[in-house]
């Protein structure tokens, strides 16, 4: 059994982590997420304490932000503070499903992979993914736009890994996509909006890069 004391210790632990980050993979990112995962949950069903855990910690070894693969960030958490061995397996599964590797994305392979990642592809769209894409572009130095330079469609992981373009390519590369990219109805509704916003944001963008309007 698993106290309730242990999200709390979650968040302290996120915080702490993501202190200082500007690239829209901060602290409020992974609340985002756990708040979304567990709205998705109270329709879709699923365990809540793999959900909540998985989401909280799903960005802790993220190899954009720390460099390399693994889970020692996540597993470590999770082992000082007691969680059962076969709950941090559970854990760590699931996060390693969620990242969006271009071609080689897979689905999750339980209804708790499936609801994080719908909830970690959310925080990805609408005005919220705007923005950070933007924070995350600016952190890595890239160019918001280049007229010229067309988006890389179908990368494989270790390609979208490096791939340094623009960050208006990058709606092209990932963010349109996730729509389509849902598992759960109640993410494929959430979804939708969003969609629409990103699309009604980049007819304006390149209605004023042009000096349109």
């Amino acid at each position: 059994m698993v106290d309730e004391e242990i999200f709390v210790k979650a968040h302290d632990f996120i915080r702490s982590l993501f202190e200082g980050d500007g690239s829209g993979h901060d602290y409020y990112h992974s609340v985002r997420v756990h708040d979304l995962a567990v709205t998705i949950q109270r329709s879709e069903g699923g365990d809540l304490l793999l959900i909540r855990l998985a989401a909280l910690l799903h960005d802790a070894d993220d190899r954009k932000l720390f460099g390399s693969e693994g889970s020692r960030n996540a597993k470590g958490f999770m082992e000082r503070n007691g969680i059962p061995e076969d709950v941090q397996n559970k854990v760590l599964a699931i996060i390693s499903q969620i990242s969006f590797k271009g071609s080689e994305t897979v689905v999750p392979n339980t209804l708790e992979g499936k609801i994080v990642q719908d909830a970690d592809r959310l925080d990805a769209i609408g005005a919220i993914g705007i923005a950070r894409a933007f924070a995350y572009g600016g952190s890595r130095s890239r160019p918001m736009h280049l007229p010229d330079s067309k988006p890389v469609m179908g990368m494989d992981a270790e390609t979208y890994y490096k791939n340094e373009g623009s960050t208006v390519n990058h709606f092209y590369e990932k963010l349109l996509l996730l729509k389509d990219l849902m598992n759960t109805d109640t993410a494929k509704e959430i979804a939708s909006q969003r969609h629409e916003f990103m699309e009604s944001f980049l007819k304006e963008f390149y209605a004023e890069w042009d000096g349109l309007r």
